[in-house]
Parts: structure tokens; C-alpha cells; sequence
């Protein structure tokens, strides 16, 4: 069978990890993403994966509590590598064999972050997931996609989100948005459209490094993006 992506990055957001919780991990949907990524895995797709940390703790709200930013950036490293460590559980529930890769150095449940290393393990099959952002405060995981994505030489970043493509507003809250199929990186910048934060959008737009945005909870969605049916919404230049 011919794939039109066979190295990809699958950007997950912690929050979504939660379910229908207010914070946590939902165990139904940590084994619907380990099950679409064994489909993954099957077709002989390698698979790295960055996820968030948001259902546990989250940096940028450490303020309210009165945790200075650079360290409650750090505690939500750490909450990555909790999510990584349960992902990576439920991936081998199914048999598939994972690597935890961490930028933070905590050798006693992750490898230490080593560029060739972790392209090695992708060749050999092996789900790579990269946890602890990029290791620095007041970098996000949608920077760490991006720059892990560029390092390793993936075909395609493909971000799982609530809804099935970017539109022209959030059709959660504005009924009468409408879907773009294709977008330039240009035009998600003149038109102020919220795919990533800017330092992860432009490394990818400077390496031309394609996103495609699209719903996580369609179970059909990953598999048909690596066969190269039109799902959710390509940036490109």
C-alpha cells in the first residue's frame, strides 16, 4: 500500500486527554488514541507523538496561583511526562513497542532527548514519544511539535483538535463559521487564525514543514490522512 506520509508527528493536546473530566485522564480516551495509533503503526507508519500537558497543569496559569512563570513552565513539563507515561502504557497494553523521550533528564522512566537515537527507534518501528516540551520555560508543546518534527525529518505535523479543520471562527461558539479545505502559512498570519502559537508556526512555515489540523476523535481520520485523503485542513505554502 502506498502512503503519502510515512514519518509523521501527531500533536496532542493534554486537554484532551480529560474527556468529559475537569481535569485527568479520561481511560476511554487514552486507549481510543493508542488504538489510531496502532492502525498507524500496522500500515508501517512511523509515529512520534508530543502531547500536552494541560489536564494536569498548565504554565501559563501558574500566575493566578502565585507560582512564578519559569517554574510553573517546568511543572508543566512534568505534567507531559505523566501523559507520556500513561500513553505509552496503553500502547503497550496493544503490544507496540514506545520509547519516552524527554528533554528534562529523569533517566529512572524516560531516555534522555538524543537526535539520532530517536530517529533510530522510528526506523526500527518504535512510537517515539517525545514528552517535557523542549526542555525550556516560555517554550510551548506546540514548539516542541515543531521543532521535534523538523529534527527527526517528518513528513507532516498533524494536530488533533475538538473540531475538524481551522475555520474563519470557532464553530463551537460562531454557528455560521465556515471550513477551509487548504491554507498558505501566509494567510493563517494576514487573517489571524489560531492553528499554533507563532515560534511553532514559523519554524514549520520557514522549513516548509506542512500541518494539517483535524478532528482526534474520528476514529477514521489518521488513517485516512496517511493514505492522502483530503481530511481536515492543510497548511502548505
Amino acid at each position: 500500500m502506498s502512503l503519502k506520509y510515512k514519518r509523521i508527528l501527531l500533536k496532542l493536546s493534554g486537554e484532551s486527554l480529560m474527556g468529559g473530566k475537569q481535569f485527568g485522564i479520561e481511560p476511554e480516551m487514552l486507549r481510543h488514541y493508542a488504538d489510531q495509533i496502532q492502525k498507524l503503526v500496522d500500515l508501517g507508519v512511523q509515529v512520534a507523538v508530543v502531547i500536552g500537558g494541560g489536564n494536569i497543569f498548565r504554565g501559563m496559569q501558574a500566575s493566578e496561583s502565585g507560582i512564578e512563570r519559569v517554574q510553573g513552565d517546568y511543572m508543566g513539563m512534568l505534567a507531559t511526562i505523566m501523559n507520556g507515561m500513561a500513553l505509552q502504557s496503553a500502547l503497550e497494553k496493544l503490544n507496540i513497542y514506545t520509547r519516552l523521550i524527554s528533554a528534562i533528564e529523569i533517566k529512572q522512566v524516560a531516555e534522555p532527548y538524543i537526535r539520532r537515537r530517536a530517529i533510530r527507534h522510528l526506523e526500527k518501528g518504535r512510537v517515539v514519544i517525545f514528552a517535557a516540551g523542549t526542555g525550556n520555560p516560555y517554550f510551548t508543546t506546540d514548539s516542541a511539535a515543531a521543532l521535534r518534527a523538523n529534527e527527526i525529518g517528518a513528513d507532516i505535523i498533524l494536530k488533533g483538535t475538538r473540531v475538524d479543520g481551522i475555520y474563519t471562527a470557532d464553530p463551537e461558539k460562531d454557528p455560521t463559521a465556515t471550513k477551509f479545505d487548504q491554507l498558505t502559512f501566509a494567510k493563517v498570519i494576514s487573517m489571524g487564525l489560531s492553528v499554533m502559537d507563532m515560534t511553532a508556526f514559523t519554524l514549520c512555515q520557514e522549513n516548509n514543514l506542512p500541518i494539517i489540523v483535524f478532528d482526534i476523535n474520528d476514529d477514521r481520520n489518521l488513517v485516512r490522512i496517511v493514505k492522502g485523503d483530503k481530511v481536515g485542513t492543510l497548511v502548505r505554502d
